[in-house]
């Protein structure tokens, strides 16, 4: 009877081994070069510069809100008040647009790091589960945001913060510029740096990069601070873009599509590993996917279900890889 049993299971064990890791971290790559394959063949100029330039403009809020999550959930943590921090930045800006625009953006970047501590230290030095204190900030974050800008929407006129969100440097939207030295140096951070290896040791086994002598409270404060310094840039880009301030809508759910391009992009929630350029494939993956369905009449809630099921997949697939290593 054991005889019988073994040889399936060892199968399935070898099938694992062979297919897990290779799918975790290199399934998002396939994904988004088919998508492009499917949309080059099925979308009316889908290569035209036009297209792509708007492709990329849309996906930076939601890639620069990502390199911060992925720098929490590399922690095992999570961070659910990253949209709330962007409408907090939104919110700000107009009160202070009269002292210039680097004053402006400078107090809404300050205001998402003071965010990040709040949420650090709640973790930190409270004890409060990642999930639970982020929600907090969530709730209370909006609200503030809201009260801040009185609850309205205003209109953004100084020149030099629109020309953020306008302008191009050799035909490429400012924005991504920004957001492509984000991603560098979030790579460099994790990849290069003392830090980036104490990151990835917390999240790996906390208790025993305690017992390591390691500064784990240090890191956590410093990893959501980050969380919220890049939430805050995120808000800053689209407020320029939208040439609005509008913190009662500004970022609403885009904790849920970081979330999302973070675990597809091969992050796993079990922290202990950060993948940046995954994050970038899973964040364009995501902008592809609601832009394909879009140019295709498909309702909004289909986008929805359909990124759901990628994180439940994603998830699986990292099981799976784990299981087989």
């Amino acid at each position: 009877m054991t005889a019988e049993t073994a040889t399936p299971r060892s199968a399935q064990a070898r099938w694992r081994a062979r297919t897990g890791p290779p799918l975790s971290a290199y399934g998002v790559y396939v994904a988004l070069l088919l998508l492009v394959v499917v949309n080059v063949v099925v979308t009316p100029s889908f290569l035209s510069a036009a297209n792509l330039r708007l492709q990329l403009v849309q996906t930076v809020p939601v890639l620069v809100v990502a390199l911060g999550m992925a720098l929490v959930i590399g922690t095992e943590g999570i961070d659910l008040s990253v949209g709330s921090v962007m409408a907090i930045a939104a919110a700000l800006i107009p009160l202070y647009l009269g002292y210039g625009a680097a004053t402006a953006i400078v107090v809404s970047l300050v205001a998402g790091a003071a965010a990040g501590l709040l949420s650090g230290s709640l973790v930190t030095f409270a004890g409060i589960q990642p999930i639970v204190a982020t929600l907090a900030l969530l709730i209370g974050g909006r609200g503030l945001a809201i009260v801040i800008a009185h609850g309205q929407l205003k209109q953004i006129y100084n020149p030099q913060l629109l020309a953020l969100g306008s302008d191009n440097v050799a035909g490429v939207p400012l924005t991504v510029l920004v957001a492509a030295v984000l991603v560098v140096a979030v790579g460099l951070l994790v990849g290069r740096t003392t830090f980036g290896r104490q990151l990835v040791a917390v999240g790996g086994n906390r208790k025993a990069a305690e017992f390591a002598g390691l500064p784990v409270r240090r890191v956590l404060l410093v990893v959501y601070m980050l969380s919220g310094v890049l939430a805050a840039v995120a808000g800053v880009l689209a407020t320029a873009r939208l040439n609005s301030s509008d913190p009662s809508n500004l970022g609403q759910l885009i904790e849920l599509s970081a979330i999302t391009a973070v675990v597809v992009g091969g992050t796993p929630l079990s922290g202990g590993r950060v993948r940046v350029v995954g994050t970038v494939a899973g964040a364009l993956l995501m902008q592809l996917i609601t832009a394909t369905l879009i140019a295709h009449n498909v309702p909004a809630s289909v986008t929805q279900m359909v990124e759901a099921a990628i994180i439940a997949v994603a998830v699986l697939l990292q099981r799976e890889g784990r299981a087989g290593a």
